[in-house]
């Protein structure tokens, strides 16, 4: 496997982090080790580019880095715009009205901003802790103030609420933007080239390398995009099985080291 992947793409919680955001000494070690192999590494998630500048270093990261599920790629100093994917403002408005509608709680990014309602709201904290900085508060989202939107998030806990709401917007959006859960409780809406699979396309029109020779490994149904745009696909053992069967490897979960053993077996043939 090692002579034909040329990078390996990873999405970031509950793939490469444990559950608790930690990255392992066994992780870092296989990056490393990738690296030795002449193989590169790169990333990809939900967060806002800075939400990852605690990987960028202790991995060494040298490839873009894509945010916002690929909403923003930026250079490896998560500063250095590349390329941007911007909702459209018609879509801004439908979703911000859609998430109300089913109850959800929304959050807005811009490039520079996550703005949220209410501090107190489930995962507002946690995330904040997770992505390394605060929300600003506002009192409303008024779509008219808000610029450049690059991703909304609708957050529940209730599963089957979030169910519907997800199918919904999938159906009101239809090819205008990507609606897909980056978490069992965090709703992503995106741009429709802000995906997992066009940044498959993009690193290998960036590194000039085919697609084939890209592996990726990721947890939830927003990393299936990226799995049909690889050559190798992992799904975490801490996936869905929806998630999985959609992959042509499973390794462990992200609480067993998971990561790191699909790199030693799958990549460097270990």
């Amino acid at each position: 496997m090692s002579n034909a992947i040329t990078l390996v793409l990873a999405d970031v919680d509950g793939t490469l982090l444990t559950d608790d955001k930690i990255l392992t000494a066994q992780a870092r070690r296989a990056v490393a080790d990738l690296g030795r192999a002449g193989i590169g590494f790169a990333i990809t998630s939900g967060r806002p580019p800075r939400g990852m500048a605690m990987l960028t270093g202790p991995l060494a990261i040298a490839t873009p880095v894509a945010g916002f599920n690929g909403g923003v790629l930026t250079a490896p100093d998560l500063e250095t715009v590349i390329t941007s994917h911007d909702l459209p403002d018609a879509a801004v408005r439908a979703s911000i009205d859609l998430l109300g509608d089913h109850g959800l709680d929304i959050w807005v990014y811009t490039h520079t901003r996550w703005l949220v309602r209410d501090a107190a709201a489930p995962h507002v904290a946690r995330e904040a802790a997770t992505v390394g900085f605060p929300p600003d508060i506002v009192p409303r989202l008024d779509p008219a103030a808000l610029g450049a939107v690059v991703k909304i998030v609708g957050v529940t806990d209730d599963s089957a609420r979030m169910e519907v709401c997800a199918q919904d917007a999938r159906t009101l959006l239809g090819e205008t933007a990507t609606a897909s859960c980056s978490q069992p409780y965090y709703l992503d809406i995106t741009h429709a080239r802000a995906n997992k699979g066009a940044v498959v396309d993009m690193l290998a029109q960036r590194e000039q390398i085919d697609r084939d020779r890209i592996a990726t490994i990721g947890d939830m149904p927003n990393d299936v995009a990226m799995f049909a745009r690889s050559g190798v696909s992992i799904a975490m053992g801490n996936a869905d099985p929806a998630v999985k069967a959609q992959a042509r490897h499973v390794t462990d979960s992200n609480e067993d080291e998971g990561f790191a053993k699909a790199i030693r077996r799958y990549i460097l043939g270990e």
